[in-house]
C-alpha cells in the first residue's frame, strides 16, 4: 500500500532536483540573443548638431521590424510634421525603417518620433532629437510610457488573457474524453466545459484581431472597425495566425457536434479521432507560438516547435484538472461516478504534462532570460522567478493528488477481485438470487455471502463489512477533490503569469538593448595636465571633464589642485578647443567659477576626432600660463 505514494512523492522532488541542474547549466552558459527589437542607431544620431538639414531619417533595429503609415514622425520645433511620405525598409532590409523629410527645414531642434512591430508581434516605441544648426526650444509633444499602457492595450490584453483560458479548458477537456474517460462525453458538465472553451476561444480571438490594429498604432478604440486598418492587419503575420485559428475553430465546432452524435457509440472514440485531436490542437497552439516570442530570436526552428509542446502541456494539464474536478464534485442522479481507473489514467497524463512543461519552459527560459543576473534585474527575469515558484507548488500538490490516486486505486482493485471471484459459484448455483432475498436482512450471515461481496462496492450491502470500503473511498476522493483543486488554482496562477510573460520584453532583448546603449554612447572624457604655478617646485594640476565626450553638447568640468593634491583657488581659467586637422576654433567654453571648480554646460561639437584642448591658468593678478593636451570626440553610429 506504501509503494505506490513513496514512488509518487520521489518522482516529483527526482524530476525538481534534474530541472535544477538544467537550469544552472544552460543560464550558466547563456551567451547574448535578440528577441523583441530595440533600436541599435539612427542617423542623424541622438543629440547630434548638423550643419546642414538631412534629407533623411534612418532607424536601425536589432531585428526585423513592421511599421504603419505613421509609424515614423520627425517633428519641427513649432510641432509641425516634416516627413510628407510614410517610412520605407532601407534596401530591402527588414531591421530599418527610413522617413525623407521636407525640402526646405528651418534651424532648430527636430524631434523623431516612433513605434513599430517587433518580429514576435510586440510594438515598441521611443523618440530621440536632433538639431539643424543650433539647437533650439521644440513644443513636440511624443507620448511616453509602456506601449501597452493604453485603453487598447489593457484591453488588449484581458482578450489574451480569455483566449489562453479558452484554449487550456478546450484542449484539457477533450483530452481527458478523448484519453482518459470517453463515457465524460455525455456528461453535461464536460460537455459544457468543452463549450465555453471553445466560445471562450473563438470570441476573444474575433476581439484581438479587430484591437490589433489600434494595439501596433496607438489608435483610438473605435478605430478597431476601421476597414482599412483591419486589411492592414489581415496582411501581417499576428492578424493571419489570428485567421488561421478563426478556420480551425469552426472546424472544431463542426467536430464537436459530429462527436457528440457519437457519445452514445464509445467504441467511435477510437485511436484515429485521438490523433485527429492530436493534430487539431497543434494547429491551435502553432497559432501562437508562430506570431510570438519563439518566432523571433535565436534556434526559431527548434523555439517553434518546444512553445508549441508548452501550450499543449499547459492545456491537458490545466484543462484535464478542471474537467477532473468536476467530475469529482458531481453528484449526478443516475449515480455515474467517474472510476478510478479513469483517474489513474488521468494521473499518469498529467505527470507526463507536467515532466513535458518543465522540460520546455527550462529551455524557454534559457532562451528569454540568458543570465542568472537577469532573473534579478529584468520585469521578465521577476516575473519568470514568479512562475517557478508556482510551479515548484504546483509539483508539491501534485505529488499529494497522486498520492490520492494511488490509494483510490489500490482501494478499488482488491473489490474487483472479490466481484470476479464472487460470479463463478454463480453459473453452477443461484446464490445471486439468494442474496437478492436477503437484501435488507439483519442476520450476518446474509452479508457474508459470495454474492453479497460482490454487490458491496456498488453500495446495495447493508452489513459493516460492506459499509467500511464505501466510507474508506469516499475519503480517499474528498481528499483527491482537495487536492486537484489547490493544484487547478495554482495552474490558473502559472496560467495568468505565462500570459504576463509572452507580453513582457525578454530579459535577452533588455540586455542587448543596453549592451547597444552603452557601445553606442562613450563615456566621459578625463584629460589631466601639469602646469607650472610660479613658484619654485610647486607645479599643480588641472583636471578637464568632458561628458558625455562626443558629438554634440557637452558638459565641461575642469578643477585645479595643488601639489600635494588638494583644491587650488585660482583667478582665472580660461578653455578652447580646436581641431587642427580641419582647421576649426578655437572654440571657446566660456567656463564658469562656481566657487571650488570651473563648469559649462553648453559646449557644443560639431566634429568627431582629436581635439587640442588649450588651457589658460591665471595663478595671480600678473601671472598665467597656458598648457595642451588634447582628447578624442566620438559620435554616435548612424
Amino acid at each position: 500500500m506504501h509503494t505506490g505514494p513513496a514512488r509518487s512523492v520521489g518522482t516529483p522532488l527526482t524530476a525538481l532536483a534534474l530541472v535544477v541542474a538544467v537550469f544552472a547549466l544552460v543560464l550558466g552558459g547563456a551567451g547574448a540573443a535578440f528577441a523583441h527589437a530595440g533600436l541599435s542607431g539612427s542617423d542623424p544620431a541622438d543629440g547630434a548638431v548638423l550643419k546642414a538639414a538631412p534629407q533623411y531619417v534612418t532607424l536601425t533595429f536589432t531585428e526585423s521590424v513592421s511599421f504603419s503609415e505613421d509609424s515614423l514622425r520627425v517633428l519641427s520645433p513649432q510641432n509641425e510634421r516634416v516627413n510628407p511620405r510614410p517610412a520605407r525598409h532601407v534596401d530591402g532590409k527588414d531591421n530599418t525603417a527610413r522617413v525623407e523629410l521636407s525640402g526646405k527645414l528651418p534651424q532648430g531642434t527636430y524631434t523623431v518620433a516612433w513605434r513599430v512591430v517587433s518580429a514576435d508581434g510586440h510594438p515598441i516605441s521611443g523618440a530621440f532629437v536632433f538639431s539643424n544648426g543650433k539647437p533650439s526650444e521644440t513644443a513636440a509633444v511624443v507620448a511616453t510610457g509602456s506601449p501597452d499602457d493604453t485603453a487598447v492595450g489593457r484591453l488588449y490584453g484581458v482578450f489574451r488573457y480569455v483566449a489562453y483560458s479558452g484554449l487550456a479548458l478546450l484542449v484539457g477537456a477533450a483530452a481527458f474524453v478523448l484519453v482518459c474517460w470517453p463515457a465524460a462525453a455525455t456528461v453535461r458538465p464536460v460537455r459544457r466545459l468543452l463549450a465555453l472553451g471553445w466560445v471562450a476561444l473563438t470570441a476573444s480571438t474575433v476581439a484581438l484581431l479587430l484591437l490589433r490594429g489600434p494595439y501596433e498604432t496607438a489608435g483610438q478604440l473605435t478605430s478597431a472597425f476601421d476597414p482599412a486598418q483591419l486589411g492592414r492587419t489581415l496582411t501581417g503575420r499576428p492578424g493571419g495566425a489570428l485567421v488561421v485559428r478563426l478556420v480551425l475553430l469552426a472546424a472544431a465546432a463542426v467536430s464537436l457536434r459530429w462527436l457528440a452524435r457519437r457519445t452514445a457509440d464509445r467504441t467511435g472514440l477510437g485511436g484515429r479521432l485521438r490523433w485527429a485531436g492530436a493534430l487539431f490542437a497543434s494547429a491551435l497552439a502553432v497559432t501562437w507560438a508562430a506570431a510570438e516570442h519563439a518566432s523571433a530570436g535565436i534556434q526559431v526552428a527548434l523555439a517553434v516547435p518546444v512553445a508549441v509542446l508548452h501550450l499543449l502541456a499547459m492545456g491537458v494539464w490545466l484543462g484535464g484538472l478542471i474537467t477532473l474536478l468536476l467530475l469529482l464534485r458531481r453528484r449526478g442522479s443516475d449515480g455515474q461516478e467517474i472510476p478510478a481507473s479513469a483517474i489513474g489514467r488521468f494521473s499518469v497524463l498529467a505527470f507526463n504534462a507536467v515532466a513535458v512543461l518543465v522540460a520546455t519552459g527550462v529551455y524557454q527560459s534559457w532562451r528569454q532570460v540568458g543570465s542568472w543576473e537577469a532573473l534579478s534585474t529584468t520585469s521578465y527575469g521577476k516575473t519568470l522567478l514568479v512562475k517557478i515558484a508556482a510551479v515548484v507548488l504546483v509539483l508539491c500538490a501534485a505529488s499529494f493528488s497522486r498520492r490520492w490516486t494511488a490509494r483510490l486505486g489500490h482501494e478499488a482493485s482488491p473489490a474487483t477481485a472479490t466481484a470476479t471471484a464472487a460470479l463463478m459459484p454463480a453459473v453452477s448455483a443461484p446464490e445471486r438470487v439468494r442474496v437478492a432475498q436477503g437484501v435488507g436482512a439483519p442476520t450476518p450471515a446474509a452479508g457474508q455471502e459470495p454474492g453479497g461481496a460482490a454487490e458491496a462496492p456498488a453500495g446495495d450491502g447493508p452489513g459493516d463489512s460492506a459499509e467500511a470500503p464505501l466510507s474508506e473511498a469516499d475519503a480517499y476522493r474528498r481528499g483527491l477533490r482537495r487536492m486537484v483543486t489547490a493544484e487547478a488554482v495554482l495552474g490558473v496562477v502559472v496560467l495568468v503569469v505565462t500570459t504576463v510573460l509572452t507580453g513582457t520584453q525578454p530579459s535577452r532583448a533588455a540586455g542587448e538593448r543596453v549592451a547597444v546603449a552603452s557601445a553606442a554612447e562613450p563615456q566621459a572624457q578625463v584629460v589631466t595636465v601639469p602646469f607650472d604655478m610660479g613658484t619654485a617646485n610647486h607645479q599643480g594640476t588641472v583636471q578637464v571633464t568632458l561628458t558625455p565626450g562626443r558629438v554634440g553638447e557637452n558638459t565641461v568640468e575642469a578643477v585645479v589642485y595643488t601639489p600635494d593634491g588638494g583644491l587650488a583657488t585660482v583667478p582665472e581659467l580660461r578653455l578652447s578647443l580646436t581641431q587642427d586637422a580641419l582647421g576649426i576654433g578655437p572654440l571657446d567654453a566660456k567656463l564658469k567659477n562656481l566657487k571650488g571648480y570651473w563648469a559649462a554646460y553648453d559646449l557644443r561639437l560639431p566634429m568627431p576626432g582629436v581635439w587640442t584642448l588649450n588651457i589658460t591658468v591665471r595663478t595671480t593678478d600678473i601671472d598665467q600660463v597656458t598648457v595642451r593636451d588634447t582628447v578624442r570626440i566620438t559620435s554616435l553610429p548612424g
